[in-house]
């Protein structure tokens, strides 16, 4: 079964993006002029051959003219409201988008990127469909904006399976996505402390 990798760029305050859903500061040349962890974001598109975005995240890319933002994979993005396709390429999914990334789950290929944004992530995450998070942490504070995830009903319990630290300061972290009820996962009170209330 191919796997559902929600890889994305974060402040360390938790925000994917600018409250206008652009992310200039993450473009600061001492981020982006000669960096590693772009051309490692880069080269793991070879291991993607489906992308998922939402419709607000696919309109960015759209506005700077991509609208095939990643030719090596196939587009689909989830949204309620654009009607016609930008691209002959681009797959617009309109409802069922659990059933729809259920399905695309089982079919060969390599694994899927969700690009995303967060509404759509999260979504996919209360269902239990994505398997690894990848945060490029930024040494950034934005104190506002898109969170990287949004509105889950309980919380979502992540094992680190690497890491990497850029000499630029950004850190790749690469989580597997526990699924519920996974040993270790229930909640205790720690040695020392009182009970929670």
């Amino acid at each position: 079964m191919r796997k559902v990798k929600y890889h994305v760029a974060s402040s360390l305050d938790g925000f994917i993006a600018h409250e206008d859903d652009s992310y200039g500061a993450f473009l600061q040349e001492r981020l982006v002029k000669d960096s590693e962890h772009i051309s490692d974001y880069i080269a793991s598109f070879a291991t993607y051959d489906t992308v998922l975005l939402g419709r607000r995240t696919y309109e960015l890319g759209l506005k700077q003219g991509a609208a095939d933002p990643y030719p090596n994979m196939v587009p689909y993005v989830f949204t309620r409201t654009m009607k016609e396709r930008p691209h002959p390429k681009v797959k617009l999914v309109s409802e069922n988008a659990t059933g729809v990334v259920r399905e695309l789950k089982v079919q060969e290929g390599k694994d899927i990127y969700l690009c995303g944004g967060n509404q759509l992530a999260s979504l996919l995450l209360e269902a239990g469909l994505v398997d690894e998070v990848l945060v490029k942490l930024s040494p950034l504070l934005l104190g506002s904006g898109v969170p990287l995830s949004s509105k889950l009903k309980g919380f979502k319990s992540l094992e680190l399976l690497s890491t990497k630290v850029y000499k630029n300061g950004v850190l790749l972290l690469r989580y597997a996505v526990l699924p519920e009820g996974a040993p270790g996962t229930n909640v205790v009170t720690p040695p020392g402390m009182p009970p929670a209330e």
